[in-house]
């Protein structure tokens, strides 16, 4: 059931052509808002901390049960935003086990939409959205614009390694460059952008 509502998700997803607000409307479906209650953004933060700020990069064993969990819930406060979450995992996931690229159109919007609702409700962007988004926009061709979520995303979190070593690729700063290998030489993004 909860496959078949993603993949309905998906398609109705795909159907739409700019990220706005009426669509953002729809997506919420039956979903309690409450910006006082922290599950989903909490979640997101630990997924951000064990994958991209981490130097080893992998998810821990009890987050896609929590994040599965709060899911299947249907009482979960702020639920659709786990759904567009998902959807761009499975997004991802499916078109790398495809061999293919994924749709930076479907990127852009989702990853619009959901920065858009997390500082709707919570006021605040999780940072693997910022992220995300960032990729999103860099993979599209959209450099201009991904520089500036990448900026906007080092306001908020100005350790967050990841938004550094992007920021350091669009920018060859070598401060940013002294910094990542002074002090996270270790962390996966480093060694695969052999960033020395």
């Amino acid at each position: 059931m909860k496959r078949l509502f993603i993949i309905l998700f998906f398609f109705s997803f795909n159907a739409l052509a700019q990220a706005d607000e009426a669509r953002i409307s729809k997506i919420r479906g039956n979903t309690k808002i409450d910006s006082q209650d922290k599950a989903v953004f909490n979640l997101m933060e630990e997924f951000y901390f064990q994958v991209m700020q981490s130097d080893a990069g992998k998810l821990g064993q009890d987050t896609p049960r929590k994040l599965d969990n709060l899911f299947r819930n249907g009482r979960t406060r702020n639920r659709h935003l786990l759904l567009m979450f998902m959807v761009y995992q499975n997004h991802i996931s499916q078109s790398a086990a495809a061999g293919k690229r994924p749709d930076t159109r479907i990127q852009v919007e989702l990853m619009a939409d959901l920065a858009f609702e997390f500082k709707n409700i919570y006021n605040r962007v999780p940072a693997i959205i910022y992220v995300y988004q960032s990729e999103a926009l860099n993979a599209s061709g959209q450099k201009d614009a991904a520089t500036k979520v990448i900026e906007d995303g080092l306001i908020e979190y100005p350790d967050s390694v990841s938004l550094k070593i992007y920021k350091y690729l669009g920018s060859k700063d070598e401060a940013i460059k002294t910094d990542l290998v002074g002090n996270h030489s270790n962390h996966w993004m480093v060694k695969q952008f052999e960033i020395k």
